[in-house]
């Protein structure tokens, strides 16, 4: 089989300006992404897809495969992710290079180690899986959230049997943390959908689900990263 790491790294972005190439102590937030990929051995080419020929040397200086760019029409906020993979998996096929194995793995989850991605792949294979996705913990059970009405009141927020049971004795609840979606290329292009049969999850923990959307999930990883640095030093 051959495999494939898409990065997708469009520029410009709403919660953290230039977020993708924002440094993160000292390197840009795609870099870690791209050499997690890189250090699990397992991808014949580790592609990053962007729309800008800046974003695209930064990416090329650590490792990653820019032989294109996303198309401007694919490269807009309202813009889907699955159809910039579809585009870079045809793309490819247009230059004779075919995957069987695509791994869409997102920069804005700096902690995903290359070890993650490993026994995510490992579960792919044991599994023989069509898909493999990334899940962590829940901070909180969703048992315990509910609507408001408009004058606030909270009679019957929480299910009376949920108050009688405890949390600590309620089930564990998981979330997609965005950090690895793994699928078979043939499966993905058929169904357009990697939640179906044979998908299987594959459990990260909250140190390393930590997924940059704003300027506090950046300052949450910058302390992550810092003190990771400091041990090591």
């Amino acid at each position: 089989m051959k495999h494939l790491a898409i990065i997708p790294a469009r520029s410009g972005s709403k919660g953290v300006k230039d977020k993708n190439i924002k440094l993160l102590d000292g390197k840009p937030l795609m870099a870690y992404t791209i050499e997690a990929a890189l250090l699990s051995g397992i991808y014949d080419e580790v592609h990053v897809s962007t729309d800008s020929l800046e974003y695209a040397e930064i990416a090329k200086n650590y490792g990653g495969k820019v032989p294109f760019l996303r198309s401007p029409v694919l490269s807009g906020d309202n813009s889907s992710t699955w159809d910039a993979i579809i585009e870079v998996i045809q793309k490819y096929e247009s230059i004779n290079m075919d995957f069987d194995l695509i791994t869409l793995l997102q920069p804005t989850s700096p902690l995903r180690t290359c070890e993650d991605i490993k026994k995510a792949y490992d579960i792919f294979i044991m599994k023989n899986a069509n898909s493999v996705v990334s899940i962590c913990e829940v901070d909180h059970s969703p048992l315990w959230c509910n609507t408001l009405p408009q004058d606030l009141s909270m009679d019957n927020f929480i299910k009376k049997e949920l108050l009688e049971k405890g949390r600590q004795k309620l089930d564990t609840y998981y979330r997609i943390n965005g950090a690895i979606y793994m699928f078979s290329k043939e499966y993905f292009m058929k169904h357009k959908n990697i939640y179906h049969q044979n998908c299987y999850g594959y459990i990260m923990d909250k140190y390393h689900s930590v997924d940059i959307d704003d300027e506090m999930d950046f300052l949450i990883a910058s302390t992550i990263v810092n003190k990771n640095n400091s041990s090591v030093n």
